[in-house]
């Protein structure tokens, strides 16, 4: 048996390739870097977003701004009506999605205030017109996750878990709440004092 050699290409310098060389690292003025202690704006929004992320996987609740790239939410009464969408969406998404028979994109569901939340698309509430059956909320509120294992009660509980790969679509959920008519549907100022008060 024998063995071909691989020609071996012999690495170049920075002037050969047409490249200017890169100047050297100066750790002489630790100054330019910034005060010392002083953390970046964004870098310290960053490392409480992990952290926040950290306690929600280890099993604690994750507060999450609404809007933005993550999810605005609409909040429905609970009860049978809104079982009823639930299941009809699992059958929607489980078309779409080919896998799991608990398709539906990640509801809540609140037991002591009888409410629903579907999480939907970020920028839904600015399209969402006023529905009997729904109130659609998006910035500047935020709401408090249950913990990922937490899937019945007591207390908040996911009625359908959160899953990378999507969300409940605001469109058929209109549809399907003018179907089923689950109400009544939470006051709107009420939904924005409980969730700006998260903190």
């Amino acid at each position: 048996m024998t063995t071909t050699r691989l020609p071996r290409r012999e690495p170049q310098s920075a002037a050969t390739q047409g490249r200017p060389p890169v100047p050297e690292v100066d750790f002489a003025h630790p100054e330019a870097w910034g005060p010392p202690g002083e953390v970046a704006a964004d870098m310290e929004t960053l490392a409480d977003r992990v952290r926040r992320l950290m306690t929600f996987q280890r099993g604690g609740d994750l507060i999450l701004p609404l809007g933005g790239h993550l999810f605005d939410l609409v909040v429905t009464a609970s009860g049978p009506e809104a079982c009823g969408v639930v299941a009809m969406l699992d059958e929607i998404q489980r078309c779409e999605q080919q896998d799991h028979p608990d398709a539906c994109g990640p509801v809540i569901e609140d037991p002591e205030r009888g409410w629903l939340v579907w999480l939907v698309p970020p920028g839904t509430s600015e399209c969402w017109a006023p529905h009997r059956y729904g109130a659609c909320l998006g910035r500047p509120h935020q709401l408090a996750l249950p913990p990922l294992a937490q899937t019945e009660p007591p207390g908040v509980f996911w009625r359908r878990r959160m899953r990378g790969d999507r969300l409940v679509p605001p469109g058929p959920l209109r549809e399907l709440l003018d179907r089923f008519r689950p109400g009544p549907v939470p006051h709107e100022t009420l939904l924005g004092t409980v969730l700006s008060s998260i903190s």
